[in-house]
């Protein structure tokens, strides 16, 4: 008897090639002389070890941490600090929560938003505190004029040191994660969670020194420093500092699309972006000092509408990753790899997460309804990486390792493809057209049988998780239209398979 995973193996389609050039022109010569450089040696190995990277990465983030923790609880003593945290994680989830929808195209790792939120509440706040206050001293020691000084410092150094120590995360993880960064998007998420971590640690330091001055003071209720305070930093302004941070961020987003032949721009957009940044920060804090109007005319003049551009710059982003998904996924559907219906049903975000609810209904038990709807989550991401990849290809933005890429993904896809396939493709009937038929009749369940994944598989002989699992009936490469030129889409893609 044959072993189903040779036939699985084999019955896989074929990559389709990129209209514009061929697979080899874009994939280049194979790198036999780099080949030839990489010499492993026994002394330095352990710098090589993902562990000993994440270990030492969250190590000095905690150092930091306590480091900040000190210092803040130290000038705004432990009742300012209880009192200034309580206050200042308030926007914390909301913001959080915003940028994580933005990102439900092609969700990132959490690690990363997590390490970038660490980043700017620990490192980058450290950087801020103990640079700030070295210049501002040594420029009230310069100039004998502590008053001017203190402005000097807000508005030329703070922006200058904050933007920069919170740009070292989105340049770190453009580095070093550079498979994750994949656009606009990327950019503005990485950005918007460091500097909401930044904002958070700075929120407790302002509050805690109001709730102290009011201390001193005796002044309480609506009056009181602390209520003005949280009035302009919570209320009004949350999004300060991410807005900031978002500039820099959109100046890596553009550079990570651009074409690799065009150095000097994916150079020079990322500086761009962050020398705006530091110009409206600053721009921001110095509005004090245009009179007692200066910090509303700059909030409604300036803040408000920047802040109505960056998100409609961020959510018209996100849309097109959607059309991204219609326009270059139907090459995949022609040569067999997805169903006709799938190009459509990833590109619509009510359709995914149908298909994502139908995958967890129609399980047999609750533990393989969350496996099913999981696989069928990894595959729509996958799906998305796919189209933003074989994008990117087609205006000369990726490097040698494309194909490589290309049939990881793949791969990814077609293990999943037991799960996702059919829900995604009657998540596309459901938001194409009504529940019911022209006659009245109810749409007949996704998968069959009522609760399995394709013909043949039992409650008992559900494929596992993670399991490459054989070609299903109706779905096979054979019931595909035979694969047409890349941009063409065959006349079987406007109706859903029967």
């Amino acid at each position: 008897m044959s072993d189903p995973s040779v036939q699985h193996q084999q019955a896989r389609p074929a990559v389709p090639v990129l209209h514009e050039q061929r697979l080899d022109e874009v994939l280049g010569a194979a790198p036999e002389r780099g080949r030839a450089r990489y010499r492993p040696r026994r002394v330095g190995m352990v710098w090589r070890s993902k562990v000993f990277r994440a270990g030492a990465v969250i190590v000095a983030l905690v150092l930091c941490g306590l480091v900040i923790l000190a210092l803040v609880r130290e000038q705004t003593g432990p009742e300012g600090f209880l009192v200034g945290l309580g206050l200042a994680v308030l926007p914390v989830p909301l913001l959080m929560a915003a940028f994580r929808w933005l990102d439900r195209v092609e969700p990132g790792p959490w690690r990363n938003l997590i390490f970038s939120f660490a980043w700017g509440a620990c490192a980058a706040a450290l950087v801020a505190i103990i640079a700030n206050s070295f210049a501002t001293r040594w420029i009230a020691t310069a100039t004998a004029d502590p008053a001017s000084a203190d402005t000097l410092g807000a508005t030329v150094i703070a922006p200058v040191v904050e933007e920069s120590a919170k740009a070292a995360a989105v340049l770190l993880i453009f580095l070093f994660r550079r498979r994750e960064f994949s656009g606009v998007v990327d950019g503005v998420v990485v950005a918007g969670f460091t500097a909401t971590g930044f904002a958070f640690t700075e929120n407790i330091l302002y509050l805690g020194n109001a709730f102290g001055e009011d201390q001193q003071l005796g002044s309480s209720g609506f009056a009181s420093v602390t209520a003005g305070t949280f009035f302009v930093r919570i209320v009004m302004s949350p999004f300060a500092h991410p807005l900031f941070t978002v500039l820099t961020g959109l100046g890596f987003g553009f550079a990570a699309v651009s074409a690799r032949r065009h150095r000097v721009r994916r150079i020079a957009l990322p500086v761009l972006g962050l020398l705006l940044a530091m110009g409206l920060h600053a721009l921001w804090n110095g509005s004090s000092s245009f009179g007692p109007y200066g910090f509303y005319a700059v909030y409604g003049i300036v803040m408000v509408p920047a802040f109505g551009l960056v998100t409609w710059l961020a959510i018209w982003s996100r849309q097109r990753e959607l059309r991204t998904l219609a326009a270059e996924l139907p090459a995949y559907a022609a040569a067999g790899w997805l169903t006709p219906a799938e190009p459509s049903a990833l590109s619509s975000m009510r359709a995914r997460g149908m298909a994502r609810d139908l995958a967890r209904h129609w399980q047999p038990d609750r533990t393989r309804g969350r496996a099913a709807a999981r696989a069928v989550a990894e595959y729509e991401s996958f799906a998305t990486s796919l189209a933003g990849l074989r994008r990117r290809a087609r205006h000369g933005a990726v490097g040698p390792d494309f194909g490589a890429r290309e049939r990881e993904l793949l791969h990814h896809l077609w293990q999943r493809r037991e799960f996702a396939a059919p829900a995604l493709t009657h998540a596309a009937r459901l938001t194409a057209r009504p529940r019911h038929g022209h006659h009245g009749h109810p749409m007949p369940p996704p998968y069959g049988n009522g609760y399995g994944y394709g013909n043949g598989y039992s409650p008992g002989h559900t494929p596992g998780y993670g399991q490459a699992p054989g070609p299903t009936p109706g779905y096979g490469p054979g019931a595909y239209p035979p694969p047409q030129p890349y941009g063409g889409t065959p006349p079987s893609h406007r109706r859903p398979p029967t």
